[in-house]
């Protein structure tokens, strides 16, 4: 009677989401996402996502988990299981799936009210991107409060840049006490950009308005070598106020360093109903050749309303220090969305 329980629940569901929004900085956003998840075994299951968004022009805004690409594309396509012998943990999976450096699921980046990566996180910042995705094999072994993940595979990038051809490895270990978590990840992977244009190089300590730090016979070659990170991610919740940051620091390629890190705090007591708030402060710093050329900070307020009939509306306000070159100092994104779930 157990096992027959068990399989008369398994089912598919399909989840339908439309999304569309604006931002002050001249740029406009539309995406669709299908996806479909379920059992393939009482003890197996699947996760098939596929989405095509267009952007008026390239832009982090709207893109907290997804790429915008000329067509269709699969993000996640893969299979897994986990076991539960004695109190332990032991899961694998196998296929298409995130890259698990840190906080990085899909729910983490894009569904609690911001609407932009954060800056190590985006893809033109030298440093990480949501949309790495590998083709590989996923091991997480431990206990449900103590756990190390091993992921090794290729890249299968979407977006404007994706990492060369190569062996990429992950290592996450991750604790829990209490109302905290604590992760700690590492990256070997390729490297997905070539090096900063000589006009983009800041001199940091004469201000915004500074020169270009470069000569022109100091052009800098194609970038070269791996790229490898480290990263520590805390998270804390209680009551629902959730308080979560993660610093990121390492080399793009040979030559070069990125340092960087967010913290946000996301608030959604009962007295607020169908409001969700958001506030987030970033820092990042990339350095080439020893020339600083991405240095800045940046704050973000959001909101979350759940609407009627599956619409969610998220507003939010960005403000970019000045030393964050091609942004404007004060943006206002606003965006729609709709979810439609089918068992």
């Amino acid at each position: 009677m157990f096992y027959a329980t068990i399989a008369s629940g398994q089912s598919i569901a399909v989840d339908w989401d439309q999304s569309a929004g604006y931002s002050t900085e001249d740029v406009s956003a539309v995406q669709t996402k299908l996806r479909a998840s379920g059992d393939v075994t009482p003890e197996v299951r699947f996760n098939i996502t596929g989405v095509w968004g267009k952007q008026s022009e390239e832009s982090d805004a709207f893109a907290a988990a997804y790429p915008y690409t000329e067509h269709p594309v699969v993000l996640d396509a893969y299979v897994e299981r986990t076991f539960r012998p004695a109190g332990r943990l032991f899961g694998v999976r196998l296929g298409r799936y995130r890259t698990p450096f840190g906080i990085s699921s899909e729910s983490d980046q894009g569904y609690v009210g911001f609407q932009r990566d954060p800056l190590i996180r985006y893809d033109d910042c030298f440093a990480l991107s949501n949309t790495f995705f590998e083709h590989g094999a996923d091991i997480i072994v431990g206990w449900p409060r103590l756990s190390v993940e091993v992921s090794v595979g290729a890249s299968r990038d979407v977006g404007e840049h994706t990492r060369s051809a190569g062996l990429n490895t992950v290592v996450r270990g991750q604790a829990a006490a209490g109302s905290v978590i604590v992760g700690m990840s590492y990256i070997d992977t390729q490297s997905h950009l070539s090096r900063a244009e000589p006009e983009l190089a800041l001199n940091i300590d004469a201000g915004a308005d500074a020169s270009p730090a470069l000569a022109p016979e100091q052009e800098h070659p194609s970038a070269q070598g791996s790229a490898r990170f480290g990263g520590i991610d805390v998270r804390w919740m209680r009551g629902g106020v959730q308080l979560r940051g993660e610093f990121v620091t390492g080399d793009p390629f040979d030559g070069a360093r990125t340092h960087g890190g967010y913290i946000d705090l996301i608030v959604h007591r009962p007295f607020m109903g169908p409001v969700t708030a958001a506030l987030r402060a970033e820092h990042i710093t990339h350095t080439d050749l020893s020339i600083a050329v991405l240095h800045g900070e940046r704050y973000t307020a959001a909101t979350r309303v759940r609407l009627v009939h599956g619409f969610i509306a998220q507003v939010q306000i960005v403000h970019n220090s000045q030393t964050l070159p091609q942004r404007r100092p004060t943006a206002v994104d606003i965006g729609v969305f709709h979810s439609l779930r089918f068992n």
